[in-house]
């Protein structure tokens, strides 16, 4: 991520994540790629569901640590959600991730990527969630310039 952007928003409530992430949601074409950092109960599952929700699709969020990946179908493309969380490596579910990597009409959601990092694109966006006290939350998106599309107006809080 050579000519990376970065944009710091705070969030004051989970809702406010929420929101945030449907508005990105609704600017999504497909294609994009996400890396989420937080540390447990940051918000990564809050940040999904908005991000869902924007995009169109009604289908239920639910966080994939037990699973590894979910799947969720908006109007124009799915969004394939991954939490390495409890794996040292990629092992099966790696193949998955590149064939989905590979398809450039999905969107691809992955958490606690370091296992993975390596198959994952340059071009991507990297959203770091930091919790701080009663529900407020730093939110810091480092993104390439061929996605500001996705953050444009988007007005940074400090």
């Amino acid at each position: 991520m050579n000519t990376d952007m970065i944009l710091k928003m705070h969030s004051t409530a989970s809702r406010d994540t929420e929101l945030l992430a449907k508005k990105i949601g609704n600017r999504l074409k497909g294609g994009e790629v996400i890396e989420l950092l937080s540390d447990l109960g940051g918000g990564k599952t809050t940040f999904v569901r908005g991000l869902v929700e924007g995009s169109g699709s009604h289908d239920h969020v639910a966080s994939p640590t037990y699973t590894i990946s979910r799947n969720y179908s908006a109007p124009k493309f799915n969004i394939h959600h991954f939490d390495f969380y409890r794996l040292q490596e990629a092992g099966l579910i790696g193949p998955e991730l590149e064939e989905v990597l590979n398809d450039s009409s999905g969107v691809v959601v992955v958490e606690w990527a370091e296992v993975v990092r390596h198959v994952l694109p340059e071009e991507r966006v990297a959203i770091k969630i930091s919790l701080l006290e009663n529900e407020e939350r730093d939110i810091t998106i480092k993104y390439p310039e061929s996605m500001k599309y996705l953050f444009e107006d988007l007005e940074a809080s400090r």
